[in-house]
């Protein structure tokens, strides 16, 4: 019997891509224009300024983008992982259940006890249900 199809986890997609596209776009584009005016020669104005600063922040800018599409993309597929990992658990932890002929192959689930039952004389050093203390922890210490 083949495996059932499973849904393909979330991956970030075409709008990420995009954006991580046209900053990189725009990071050449500013590159480029300062290569020209670096390439024309002559002094340092108020354009070479705004080529470089927009070349810097635009490269920073995809370099970001592409990073955060990258970490989604991983978190995606590890949250995938964890979800098939505990859907495989629940599911062997039910067929054991179902298929077990021994009753103390399962263990079965913590319950509450029944009401007239208390529990037995604890050593020192147990924890105490905050149930089982009783009359102590009602306010009787200044009698």
């Amino acid at each position: 019997m083949a495996e059932p199809d499973r849904p393909v986890p979330h991956r970030p997609g075409a709008v990420s891509l995009f954006f991580v596209a046209k900053a990189a776009v725009f990071a050449l584009g500013f590159w480029i224009w300062l290569l020209v005016l670096a390439v024309r020669g002559g002094d340092a104005t108020g354009v070479h300024l705004i080529a470089a600063t927009g070349a810097i922040c635009t490269t920073l800018a995809s370099v970001v983008l592409g990073a955060r599409m990258a970490l989604q993309r991983s978190a995606a597929v590890r949250h995938a992982e964890l979800k098939r990992m505990l859907v495989d658990i629940s599911w062997n932890a039910f067929a054991a259940a179902g298929n077990a002929e021994q009753p103390g192959k399962v263990v079965p689930f913590p319950s509450t006890s029944h009401d007239g039952e208390r529990a037995p004389h604890r050593g020192t050093g147990e924890r105490v249900s905050v149930l089982d203390r009783g009359d102590r922890s009602r306010g009787d210490r200044g009698r």
